[in-house]
C-alpha cells in the first residue's frame, strides 16, 4: 500500500513541486488548498495540479479547503487514513505581514492549531513543516547553522514560522509518539524541468527572481535593486538560493526521517553559497540571452546585508544535498517563464 500523505497548500509553488516528487517516489498525496496563492484550473482544481496530472499521467485527489474550516478538515481526516502531513499552507509575504499582522497570525497560527488538533484526534503523528530561515532573524554569524539562535524575527511572517515551530516542538515533547521535521528554507527559485509548473506570483512579485524573470519577458520595465552600499563584494544583498526541485527532494528525505521516530528535528535546506542581487541578474541575463534593466533604489527596511546557511546537518542526517547549480536554477526558471509569460493564467 502506498503511503497516504496529506499536503496542505499543495497548489502553490513549493507544494506543487513536492507533489511531483511524492508521486515519483511512490507516495499517494491528497491535496488541500484554498486558492489564496494558486490559479484555478478546469474543474476547480489548481492549474498546477492539472498540469502535473498531464505530464505524470496520473490523477491527484484534491479538496478545496481552508485550514480555518475545522469541520471541513475533520471530514477529510475521517475519509482518509494518513501516514503523515506535509504542511505548506500559509500567507508568506514579508512586507504584507508588517501591514496586516493580525491576518497573518490568524491564518498561519489558527490554521496550524486546527491542523495539529485534527491530527491529534485522528492519531496522525507525523509532520513535515514548511519553515523558513526567517526564524533566525538578523544573522549573528555566517553561515547560519541550526544552532543559531531563533526567534529574533524582523517581521510578523517570520514570527508566525517561529511560533509554529515552537507549537510543534512542544507537542512532540508532550506526546512522545509525535515526530516532526521542521525544514528551514533559504530562497527557493527555479522550476520543474518540464517548464509546466513554476512560481506564479499573484500581483507584483515579492521575491527577486520572479521579478527579474518578468523584466526579462517584458512584463516589467526594470528591476529595483534595493541598496548597493551593503558590506558585500558588490554592495548588493547576498542570499542563499536553492533550486525548488532540490528543496522538494529534501521533503522526501524528511518523510523518510520520520520513520526513525526522530522526535522534533530542524534542518536548513539551502546550498550554503550566497549570491548577490547583481550576480543573480547576470545569471538570468545569461540564461535568457536578454539584457535585464535595473536601477539602484534605497535600501528596504528590515533587509540584512548577507544571509546564507550551512546545510551540512541535512546532508549528514537526511542524506540530502542540493545538486543544482545557479546556472541550472536560472535555465529552468527561464524555461518556465518563457513558455508561460503570464504564468498559469493565459
Amino acid at each position: 500500500m502506498r503511503q497516504k500523505i496529506l499536503v496542505t497548500g499543495g497548489g502553490g509553488y513549493i507544494g506543487s513541486h513536492c507533489i511531483v516528487e511524492l508521486i515519483e517516489a511512490g507516495y499517494h498525496p491528497v491535496v488541500i488548498d484554498n486558492f489564496s496563492n494558486a490559479v484555478r484550473g478546469e474543474g476547480d482544481v489548481p492549474e498546477s495540479l492539472r498540469r502535473i496530472e498531464k505530464f505524470l499521467n496520473t490523477q491527484i485527489e484534491f479538496h478545496e479547503l481552508d485550514l480555518l474550516d475545522k469541520p471541513g478538515l475533520e471530514k477529510i481526516f475521517k475519509k482518509h487514513s494518513f501516514d503523515a502531513v506535509m504542511h505548506f499552507a500559509g500567507l508568506k509575504a514579508v512586507g504584507q505581514s508588517v501591514e496586516q499582522p493580525l491576518r497573518y497570525y490568524r491564518v498561519n497560527l489558527t490554521g496550524t492549531i486546527n491542523l495539529l488538533e485534527v491530527m491529534q484526534s485522528h492519531g496522525v503523528r507525523n509532520l513535515v513543516f514548511s519553515s523558513s530561515a526567517t526564524v533566525y532573524g538578523d544573522p549573528q554569524k555566517l553561515p547560519i547553522d541550526e544552532q543559531h539562535p531563533v526567534g529574533g524575527c524582523t517581521n510578523p511572517y517570520g514570527k508566525t514560522k517561529y511560533f509554529i515551530e515552537e507549537m510543534i516542538r512542544d507537542q512532540c515533547t508532550a506526546e512522545k509518539d509525535w515526530n516532526a521535521v521542521l525544514l528551514r528554507y533559504f530562497n527557493p527559485i527555479g522550476a520543474h524541468v518540464s517548464g509546466q509548473i513554476g512560481e506564479d506570483p499573484q500581483g507584483i512579485p515579492n521575491n527577486l527572481l520572479p521579478y527579474v524573470a518578468q523584466v526579462a519577458i517584458n512584463r516589467r520595465n526594470y528591476l529595483n535593486v534595493f541598496g548597493n552600499d551593503y558590506n558585500t563584494p558588490d554592495g548588493t544583498g547576498v542570499r542563499d538560493y536553492i533550486h525548488v526541485v532540490d528543496l522538494a527532494k529534501g521533503h522526501i528525505a524528511a518523510l523518510k526521517k520520520l520513520k526513525d521516530s526522530c522526535g522534533c528535528k530542524a534542518y536548513n535546506l539551502g546550498t550554503g553559497t550566497g549570491y548577490s542581487v547583481l550576480e543573480m541578474v547576470k545569471a538570468m541575463e545569461k540564461a535568457s540571452g536578454r539584457k535585464i534593466a535595473y536601477q539602484i533604489a534605497p535600501r528596504r527596511s528590515g533587509d540584512v546585508a548577507s544571509c546564507y546557511g550551512d546545510p551540512s546537518l541535512a546532508e549528514k542526517e537526511l542524506g540530502w544535498k542540493a545538486e543544482y547549480d545557479l546556472e541550472r536554477m536560472c535555465e529552468d526558471l527561464w524555461r518556465w517563464q518563457s513558455q508561460n509569460p503570464t504564468g498559469f493564467s493565459n
